[in-house]
C-alpha cells in the first residue's frame, strides 16, 4: 500500500488540474497562435507561468485504484500488476483467465 499522503497529494493535484484546465488551455492557445503579436503571446506565457505548478496535467501520477501503487500500472484496468493478478486469480475480472501453454 502506498503512503496515504502520496495518494492524497495526487488527488489534490487531480482536482487542481480539473479546476485550471480551461484557463490553461486558453492561455496555451494564445501562446501558440502565430497571428497574435509577440507581446501578447509573451504575456500569455507569463500568465501561464504564474499558474500553480500542480495545475499542470503532466504532474499527475497514475495510481492503482485499490492499493495506490504508482509503478506497474495498467491503464485499461486502472490497477497495479499485483492487484490485477489477485483479482484475476479470484475470477473477479470478466473474461480474464490464467494462461497456460
Amino acid at each position: 500500500m502506498a503512503k496515504l499522503s502520496q495518494i492524497n497529494r495526487n488527488g489534490k493535484r487531480a482536482k487542481m488540474v480539473k479546476q485550471y484546465a480551461a484557463k490553461r488551455a486558453k492561455l496555451k492557445a494564445m501562446a501558440k497562435d502565430q497571428k497574435l503579436p509577440p507581446e501578447e503571446r509573451f504575456a500569455a506565457r507569463m500568465k501561464l507561468a504564474e499558474l500553480p505548478r500542480n495545475s499542470s496535467k503532466v504532474r499527475l501520477r497514475n495510481r492503482c485504484a485499490l492499493s495506490g501503487r504508482s509503478r506497474a500500472f495498467y491503464r485499461k484496468f486502472k490497477l497495479s500488476r499485483i492487484a490485477l493478478r489477485e483479482l484475476a486469480s479470484t475470477g473477479q475480472i470478466p473474461g480474464m483467465v490464467k494462461s497456460s501453454w
